[in-house]
């Protein structure tokens, strides 16, 4: 969640440490992830020609936001394998299977950030461990600020959009089969998508 291995100029690096100003300090503090309005999604390439989207149902997160200094942020999500959705309940099931995800041994997807940064305006990077199948690896996530606000029922909401690429090969999840006409099933590249909401604890 090589990903995004970007190099930084020193114009960059510059806007990445400043603070991202007085007037996201109301942002500081700790939320919860709203996962009835937030999505956690993927997409990766079917047959050489299309891309299959998914995504999780169940998952749980936290945010520890510091408006002023964005390098003290930090995210924690838990995913429930088996609620994996991609519309098609035979392909589902062969996710959860050992070829896949085996969701039976491992059934939890687990991100923990690590680092943080501003880029420039609202967008921001995160840094962290992902955990898939028994195997921890580092992914960026690249992520823009979309807003906040006090909700109709007095809760304080901020948004989140982001994502980031991936070798599913690198978390051992290696299944495939060949096609008649060349090349593969399945890409190995893909594309992890995050719509977030939080509410601000109380």
């Amino acid at each position: 969640m090589g990903i995004f291995n970007r190099t930084k100029t020193t114009t960059a690096v510059a806007v990445a440490e400043a603070p991202a100003g007085p007037e996201l300090g109301h942002l500081t503090g700790d939320w919860a992830i709203d996962t009835t309005h937030s999505e956690v999604g993927f997409s990766v390439r079917h047959a050489m020609v299309t891309n299959v989207k998914g995504r999780f149902t169940e998952y749980d997160g936290k945010l520890h936001l510091d408006g002023t200094t964005p390098t003290n942020s930090s995210a924690e999500l838990v995913i429930k394998v088996a609620s994996i959705d991609t519309n098609q309940a035979q392909r589902d099931e062969h996710l959860r299977t050992g070829d896949f995800f085996a969701a039976e041994t491992h059934p939890e997807i687990r991100f923990r950030s690590t680092s943080a940064e501003r880029l420039r305006g609202d967008s921001y990077r995160m840094t962290g461990e992902l955990t898939i199948k028994g195997t921890t690896r580092q992914v960026v996530l690249d992520l823009d600020y979309t807003g906040s606000a006090t909700d109709a029922y007095g809760a304080e909401r901020v948004g989140f959009e982001g994502s980031a690429v991936l070798d599913r090969t690198d978390w051992g999840l290696t299944y495939n089969a060949a096609l008649e006409t060349g090349g593969v099933l399945i890409g190995e590249k893909v594309k992890l998508s995050f719509d977030i909401s939080a509410v601000k604890a109380a």
